[in-house]
């Protein structure tokens, strides 16, 4: 066991690491080779990402970590590698089946051996994954803490080789953490059962409490501690009052057409209301709460995962559970209970690297409610939910930049300067004129009522109110009486609270009531001034970050590639983005692969992939190029910033792509009249790619009528869905069909409109 000082004094950093001589390394320099060679074969990067090297090198060494690496920062290659270098079978822990199954099938997708036992396998099923562990072909084994540590699953356990035991999501074995789940501190003896086995903690959030008591709980044996940057750099924050609820979530959500997101709200009524209100007004949107029937609600998360809908309104119950690499917006309706709920909630967002948006929406209240649900707590354990509390109201009321603000929460030091990706930063709030003076009335005032009242009682002495209990005090006939009249109750709440985050005033008191602080008697004295803000009337622009993220992305393209990507998930039976995520998307639609070679290029595709999935998607590419006379395989303008267009034929000639062997096979045998899935039995393709050879061919042949492939009546029926201004797309057609019509006669369908001319060449 680790003393709690040796662990704080050992703690490896990223600035440290930074410093580390690199002669350190060089002895593991052959091990890391081979790891970074199984990265760029597997998942198609060059190199890892900061921190990653060490993390791995550590295990690779045997060594036992406490790792924290920010949501989207790559933690789960840290051990996935390593338990592919090392000898015998890796086990990891994981809390949810939704989360073991999104891992599974992401490193099934890229060829590597792995799978997970849980309640819903049959016993056919666990057996054959039992014999793939005997025979050695297994290399990750994913588990629920609770099934690994039934003595019948140990006992089974001691009898394989084994490399390392992986617990993710560590922070829920510590109740210092946000998400403590007793289940994990049955993980406490693994070392009784197995004390040579190295184990390795990883998360995403934690404090350095949390940190310790992890190490302290597994009983870690001389751990290293690997901490990244808690900043995502790629996440634009705004934090608003709460006017119009609706209204601000619609408003938000109208930025992101057709892409997904999250809303979370505090309480399964506001759930249940906010999905009905999103319905009503045009979006596809599902609830997800734990007073939902377990069916139900595991139909609707399924829904989200796989694009059926784009957006799921939830409470906190959600926030591990997903997974979905392209969240594109996150949306809580109150405020969380800490600020580490809320980096966990709102990390859900941007988890591929590109840009997101994460939209805070708080009112008193929300405090108020958290209390009230913690004011049966133990003494102890409620004193630290109210001060993680006032954490959370801090952020929430802070002027300062809200990254800035995140990482130094969490014990780092902020990077100075305006981020770009906040709206402090963006000036999205305006600084109040005479800010001194303003907040030197409140002060006053608060002075004035004797300190002895609550922030709702200030703020209608100051505007002038004529209730019944400012007359019976007598506070009307006040000096600061009607100081702020004309001033909107909420903008002096939202300053009221402003001073408070800035140190100016404090609660205190079961009733929270006001008081100067020794900074703000300094405030009344002139010598220092608070900054008040207001938010700005103008709409929120797009950031910088947002137009390098889409700089010289042909977004028609992308779009296609999207529809393509679900078509062929739904194929596979797994979510669109374990397929492919947003970004490889971006890239094939920014630089236009024309063939597999150069569609391994992309950034985040290995062998694997492109085995797979290589030729159907270089065959859209070419289809759409050769319709729009666009050059290809613009991998020089790959790292261009600016946004320029598509090139054209006047840069570099288009490349019509010829058919190869197989699919001029394909054309025979379509122009015999046979029916696509005989085609892709005999050519032992997928559907998808058959599919793709059939577009091809009608567009080829010039072909108008869709038989035998589509009959003359379904045919007219499909014909009507597709509508001119689509410019070809699939997805708008399917939608209109309601999901009822497969994308392979959509392609038919599309193919035989495009010859009679329905779109403008």
């Amino acid at each position: 066991m680790v003393d709690a000082t040796d662990l704080a004094d050992r703690e490896i950093t990223r600035e440290r690491l930074d410093q580390a001589s690199s002669s350190q390394f060089a002895a593991q320099g052959s091990c890391l080779k081979e790891a970074r060679s199984l990265l760029q074969r597997l998942w198609g990067y060059e190199d890892f990402r900061p921190l990653q090297e060490q993390v791995i090198q550590a295990l690779l060494d045997g060594r036992e970590s406490v790792v924290v690496l920010p949501t989207g920062g790559g933690k789960s290659l840290c051990y996935q590698v390593p338990a592919l270098l090392k000898s015998g079978l890796a086990i990891v822990v994981s809390p949810l089946i939704s989360l073991m199954f999104d891992q599974v099938s992401s490193l099934q997708e890229v060829g590597v051996a792995a799978a997970a036992i849980h309640s819903g396998l049959s016993n056919q099923e666990r057996q054959l994954i039992a014999g793939q562990i005997r025979s050695g072909e297994l290399r990750l084994l994913y588990l629920s803490p609770e099934r690994l540590m039934t003595d019948r699953m140990l006992g089974f356990l001691e009898q394989v080789p084994l490399s390392m035991v992986a617990i993710d999501e560590a922070h829920c074995i510590s109740d210092w953490g946000h998400d403590f789940r007793p289940e994990y501190r049955m993980l406490s003896g693994l070392k009784d059962r197995f004390p040579q086995l190295p184990i390795h903690a990883f998360t995403a959030t934690a404090t350095q409490e949390v940190r310790q008591d992890i190490a302290r709980q597994l009983g870690l044996a001389n751990p290293q501690f690997h901490v990244g940057s808690f900043d995502r750099p790629n996440l634009i924050y705004r934090v608003l009052p709460r006017e119009d609820r609706d209204q601000q979530v619609i408003s938000t959500i109208r930025r992101h057409p057709g892409e997904s997101g999250v809303v979370y709200c505090l309480r399964r009524k506001d759930v249940d209301d906010v999905t009905m209100m999103l319905k009503q007004a045009g979006f596809r949107a599902l609830p997800y709460h734990a007073g939902l029937p377990d069916e139900e609600r595991h139909a609707n998360q399924h829904a989200f995962l796989n694009d059926h809908v784009e957006i799921i309104v939830a409470t906190v119950a959600f926030g591990m559970g997903i997974d979905k690499s392209d969240v594109r917006f996150v949306i809580h309706t109150g405020a969380p209970k800490s600020l580490e709920a809320y980096q966990q909630e709102s990390g859900r967002a941007g988890r591929d690297g590109l840009d997101a948006e994460c939209w805070l929406f708080y009112a008193q209240g929300d405090s108020a409610l958290w209390r009230s649900l913690q004011a049966n707590l133990p003494e102890e354990a409620q004193q630290t939910a109210q001060q993680v509390l006032a954490g959370m109201e801090g952020f929430c009321q802070s002027t300062k930049c809200r990254h800035r603000a995140i990482v130094e929460y969490f014990g780092q030091a902020g990077e100075s300067g305006k981020c770009g990706a906040c709206d402090i930063c963006l000036g999205e709030l305006t600084e109040v004129e005479d800010s001194l003076v303003v907040s030197q009335k409140i002060l006053s005032c608060v002075v004035r009522v004797e300190q002895s009242f609550g922030a709702d009682h200030v703020c209608k002495v100051l505007v002038g109110s004529r209730a019944k209990n400012i007359l019976n005090r007598g506070h009307d006939k006040l000096s600061t009486f009607g100081l702020l009249k004309g001033v909107d109750l909420k903008v002096l709440r939202h300053w009221i609270e402003q001073l408070i985050s800035q140190g100016f005033l404090e609660r205190y008191g079961e009733y929270s009531l006001l008081r100067v602080t020794p900074a703000g008697r300094l405030v009344l004295k002139g010598v220092q001034s608070p900054r008040l803000l207001v938010a700005n009337s103008t709409s929120f622009r797009q950031t910088g970050i947002a137009q390098v993220a889409w700089a010289g992305v042909d977004r028609e393209l992308f779009e296609e590639l999207r529809d393509l990507r679900r078509q062929l998930a739904a194929e596979r039976g797994v979510p669109p983005f374990i397929i492919f995520g947003d970004a490889p998307l971006r890239e094939m639609a920014s630089v236009r692969p024309l063939s597999t070679t150069s569609f391994r290029q992309i950034r985040g595709i290995g062998d694997k992939k492109t085995s797979l999935y290589g030729e159907v998607f270089v065959a859209v590419i070419s289809r759409y190029c050769h319709e729009r006379n666009l050059a290809g395989d613009q991998f020089a303008l790959r790292d261009q910033s600016q946004n320029s267009p598509p090139a054209t034929v006047d840069q570099s000639p288009p490349i019509k792509r010829e058919p190869g062997e197989i699919q001029k096979r394909a054309y025979e045998l379509f122009s015999s009249g046979q029916e696509l899935e005989a085609v892709a039995k005999v050519l032992e393709r997928s559907r998808s790619t058959v599919a793709q050879y059939l577009e091809e061919y009608i567009l080829d042949r010039g072909l108008q009528d869709g038989r035998p492939w589509v009959e003359k009546n379904e045919f007219s029926q499909i014909e009507v869905a597709f509508e001119p201004e689509d410019n070809r797309r699939l997805k708008p057609a399917f939608d209109r069909l309601n999901g009822q019509v497969s994308y392979e006669k959509l392609r038919v369908v599309r193919a035989c409109l495009q010859n009679r001319g329905h779109w403008p060449m």
